[in-house]
């Protein structure tokens, strides 16, 4: 069961060098692509936390707090994962203008 907190650990951490890069970052769209890419991390992060709490103390409230964690996690990929692919078409589609 070392595994979720190995995910849980590299989620977060992923999570916040993101929202540096956010903050580093001038140009808007690649901003908003950082952004989608945070927002997947942290969709990661929240899907394995109710994981590895449920795990951790298998009760009924922690099933219960479990699945909504599970449901926003995925909920947060989801729509991470579709921003960042419409970022990067985007961003694809400006690089080929500017050839």
């Amino acid at each position: 069961m070392i595994l979720f907190p190995i995910i849980i650990l590299l989620s977060f951490v992923l999570y916040i060098y993101y929202k540096v890069m956010v903050v580093k970052t001038k140009d808007p769209l690649s901003q908003e692509y950082l952004n989608s890419k945070a927002k997947m991390a942290l969709g990661v992060f929240v899907f394995f936390f109710g994981i590895n709490q449920y795990l951790l103390y298998e009760t009924r409230l922690s099933l219960f707090i479990g699945i909504v964690f599970l449901i926003l996690g995925v909920m947060q990929v989801r729509l991470g994962l579709k921003a960042s692919r419409h970022y990067q078409q985007e961003y694809d589609r400006l690089r080929e203008k500017s050839r």
